[in-house]
């Protein structure tokens, strides 16, 4: 099948609709826990998923996935296609056309012009959008009146649905914006945190890392929902005390992201006041390796591509930390039955799964120590190993999180055993995954020469998820440290491939491709897989409604969240 096939017509195009239920607001407070709490309301201003989910609350796209992955109409009518004259014949060009009477949260309405501001604001010249790789080729927007959007591209696209497409690209309202571009995005406080949006909540309160408090959006397009008049959303603690909270002492409704040992999950369930679920997408739980140097002493050039590791960029390094480490027993520990191993980052949907690269499920500390003699790097009196006065001494970083510390600690042994000096630091994972330009501990501006964290992306096509590791997707002073190329890899070939995948149609090339890039990406070792990771919560037995999504927002259908009955 080829990716223009699916245009013409194999794409879902109607929202997901479940049963009618009580009136807006008649069942009350809804609490949930995102222990990593949210620091900004906006995803075009933070690659964290925690921001990214708390912002899909209040402002939504023209489309998304449901659970099974396929994309559905959502602020659009339908989802244009080839066959129904949306996309152009020459796949140049897709026009969306918005649905009837839609009003932001402020009660004006919703035009095209907010459609086409959004894509201005992420691509203005000196800001720091997090999700440019969404609006790749696109050259112009037209709006020739105010529901209708023509989005054109520089090429044909034979996967035109990156802009404005899931929840990591929704519309934002111009009107709020427009003196918010470029380096201006950062500072609009007001914007950021208290969005005005199209989604069934508003803001009420937002204290970063801490809590966000939302009502109900007076103002959203189906009269009878949300069924909940406000919602709590809980930020800090940590996930074992979250998933208490909703399984055991049934304080709260949601807990999201319970990444912890199966054993404890397990117990918690027992307790009977919740259930715990899981479903597997493209969550991997890797490390990443930093191509530059941070020395302090560089000042406004550290972390850039000015200047080069003093280790990390030999190969023979990269792949000895890979081959110390043992993936099997990581996930064992770690996730057991809500962990797979992979040794990919892109290890679902199964089509563009490779087995190139499969060696890493075998430990070899043996290996690895020859391989690091072989280059020079000889042993000292301390084990450590040095070449031309430089040390193997990496400082290691990750999100404060029991599983996560336990991997480090797993690492750090199994690195000492090759001759690697290791410090480990833990980040509270709100600053972690926040969006502070001005903070020296995000994993976007990776002061450290080692990190380790998951993300995942909208949908099943991975082409703009793979264009993530492009030259120009540098985090950098320049886009005010935004940006996922976090490792500051950069390769023509890479490049060229993500280019040629851009305008590729046929759905096995497309798989090609994308194996391609994910086996240069692991057979550089710039990026280290360790567990295939299932995306965990838990909601209590009271709340209804709950459909749990890999391959969108996990609160993709918040709208349809209820109170059961006699709960």
């Amino acid at each position: 099948m080829t990716i223009r096939a699916l245009l013409l017509g194999a794409i879902a195009g109607t929202a997901f609709a479940p049963a009618a239920m009580a009136e807006r607001g008649s069942d009350g407070e809804v609490k949930v826990i995102y222990w990593q709490a949210p620091s900004i309301m906006t995803p075009y201003l933070s690659g964290g998923t925690k921001d990214l989910e708390a912002a899909s609350l209040v402002i939504e796209p023209l489309a998304r996935y449901d659970q099974d992955g396929n994309m559905v109409a959502w602020l659009a009518q339908d989802v244009p296609t080839v066959a129904n004259g949306g996309v152009s014949e020459d796949l140049k060009s897709i026009t969306w056309k918005l649905k009837d009477g839609l009003l932001w949260s402020d009660g004006t309405p919703v035009t095209s012009e907010d459609v086409k501001f959004t894509w201005e604001y992420c691509t203005a010249e000196g800001g720091g959008c997090a999700q440019s790789e969404k609006f790749g080729d696109v050259t112009s927007i037209d709006t020739p009146d105010e529901q209708t959007v023509v989005v054109h591209f520089g090429v044909a696209k034979p996967f035109p649905y990156g802009p404005f497409v899931g929840a990591q690209a929704p519309i934002i309202q111009k009107a709020q914006f427009q003196d918010c571009l470029g380096p201006k995005a950062p500072e609009c406080t007001e914007a950021n945190f208290n969005p005005i949006g199209t989604g069934p909540f508003t803001v009420t309160e937002f204290r970063p890392n801490d809590v966000v408090t939302l009502a109900a959006n007076e103002n959203y397009r189906d009269p009878d929902k949300p069924a909940f008049a406000t919602m709590t959303l809980k930020g800090g603690g940590d996930a074992a005390a979250a998933g208490r909270a909703v399984m055991e002492t049934g304080e709260y409704d949601y807990a999201w992201n319970l990444q912890l040992a199966p054993d404890v999950l397990k117990r918690m369930e027992e307790a009977g006041k919740g259930s715990n679920i899981v479903d597997f997408g493209t969550q991997v739980e890797r490390i990443h390796v930093n191509l530059t140097d941070v020395n302090p002493d560089l000042g406004d050039e550290r972390g850039t591509a000015k200047h080069p590791h003093p280790f990390l960029t030999d190969k023979a390094v990269r792949q000895a930390l890979s081959m110390a480490i043992d993936n099997a027993l990581l996930t064992e520990i770690g996730y057991g039955d809500f962990g797979k191993l992979t040794c990919n980052v892109l290890p679902a949907p199964a089509i563009y799964a490779s087995t190139a690269n499969d060696g890493c499920l075998v430990q070899d500390i043996e290996g690895a120590n020859k391989l690091l003699d072989d280059a020079g790097w000889v042993p000292g009196a301390d084990g450590i190993r040095a070449k031309d006065g430089v040390r193997l001494s990496v400082l290691f970083q990750t999100s404060v999180n029991a599983v996560r510390q336990d991997y480090q600690a797993l690492i750090k042994d199994w690195w000492s055993q090759i001759g690697v000096e290791t410090e480990l630091r833990s980040i509270d994972a709100s600053v972690f995954f926040g969006s502070d330009p001005g903070s020296p501990d995000t994993f976007q501006k990776f002061f450290a020469d080692i990190e380790m964290f998951t993300n995942n992306f909208d949908g099943t096509d991975p082409e703009a998820y793979m264009a993530n590791w492009i030259c120009d997707e540098f985090p950098r002073p320049e886009t005010q440290w935004q940006g996922n190329n976090m490792m500051r890899f950069c390769s023509e070939e890479y490049d060229a491939l993500v280019a040629e995948m851009s305008v590729t149609g046929d759905l096995n090339e497309r798989a090609r491709l994308a194996k391609e890039l994910n086996d240069i990406l692991m057979q550089e070792y710039v990026m280290i897989p360790l567990t295939h990771r299932g995306r965990n919560s838990a909601h209590s037995n009271s709340l209804g409604g709950v459909v749990m999504n890999v391959w969108d927002s996990e609160l993709w259908n918040v709208a349809d969240w209820h109170r059961k009955q006699g709960s």
